[in-house]
């Protein structure tokens, strides 16, 4: 399989230009079993990313442009009456696909934003009192502008606690904007990418993911890690018991796209910042990123 994440990656790499780290983040949501989220200003490649990755595999995908007048129908799907035979059918709406690009989240209203609760969490809708089951695997990729306020709605503690890991990937140095416009030049287009993984291969690396091995001392420093968050004077809403679960399948898909069948505390340190700091809630409008940094230095590996 690891010839399969090889190809995943260089099909990525091939129109997402020098974002490696953005992209393994990506691929760690994924193969963990999580969802991600893309803060980052307009025009950096976001939706790209979140294109490319639903061209690269083998799965059905939709696109939710996200709007204030967005209904939570518009994303679960309603019953319609048919006249033809006198019964309501379903209508799907788009969360019924493998991968969901949910673009500018924080633009839907709180009521259309909770559709997404449930489906994120137990990957079901329930519409009239029947849940309906969604695809699997099932991933959404949500993508929100954290300079513009005006016309948004600020996700709840709850809503963001369903995300595995929130990342950013920031402007491209000047060498990766020239090769940006070369490859604009050479006709290279996310449309001309090709499927290179299957929905089975999928579930087979999510399993290969959770075998890897997390050593007692391993989960005990996370635990720490967490806990820690919850006591600390700048921090007013520590991480859930749900970040605790998240942060270790992240350190084991990590690990496992790097080539190990057993997660080092580097894993954990790498990717904590991208794990927990959505989680949080800080006083003063202190920035999480450095808090989360600041308790990792704090806090002795094991």
């Amino acid at each position: 399989m690891r010839d399969k994440i090889d190809a995943l990656t260089q099909n990525l790499n091939r129109t997402i230009v020098g974002k490696s780290e953005a992209i393994r983040l990506v691929l760690v949501a994924l193969l963990a079993g999580g969802h991600a989220l893309l803060e980052d200003v307009p025009g950096v490649g976001k939706t790209l990313l979140a294109k490319s990755l639903a061209r690269s595999l083998d799965g059905k995908f939709q696109r939710l442009q996200c709007t204030p007048d967005l209904l939570p129908t518009d994303i679960t799907g309603t019953n319609i009456w048919n006249p033809k035979n006198g019964e309501f059918s379903f209508l799907p709406g788009p969360v019924f696909a493998n991968i969901l690009l949910a673009d500018e989240i924080n633009r839907a209203t709180p009521r259309t934003q909770s559709a997404l609760l449930e489906v994120m969490e137990e990957h079901q809708v329930t519409i009239d009192g029947v849940s309906r089951a969604v695809p699997e695997p099932f991933f959404v990729i949500a993508t929100q502008n954290p300079v513009e306020y005006q016309g948004t709605f600020p996700l709840p503690e709850a809503q963001m606690d369903r995300f595995m890991l929130s990342l950013s990937l920031g402007y491209p140095s000047a060498d990766e904007e020239l090769e940006m416009l070369q490859n604009l030049q050479k006709g290279i287009k996310v449309d001309n990418l090709q499927s290179c993984m299957s929905l089975a291969e999928i579930a087979q690396l999510r399993e290969a993911c959770s075998q890897v091995t997390v050593e007692t001392s391993l989960q005990q420093y996370i635990l720490e890690i967490v806990r820690t968050t919850r006591q600390d004077e700048e921090i007013t809403l520590g991480v859930s018991p749900r970040g605790t679960v998240a942060l270790q399948k992240a350190s084991q898909a990590l690990a496992f796209l790097l080539g190990r069948d057993y997660a080092i505390p580097d894993d954990v340190k790498m990717l904590a910042p991208h794990v927990l700091c959505h989680r949080l809630i800080t006083r003063g409008g202190r920035n999480s990123r450095s808090v989360v940094e600041r308790l990792l230095r704090s806090l002795p590996i094991p």
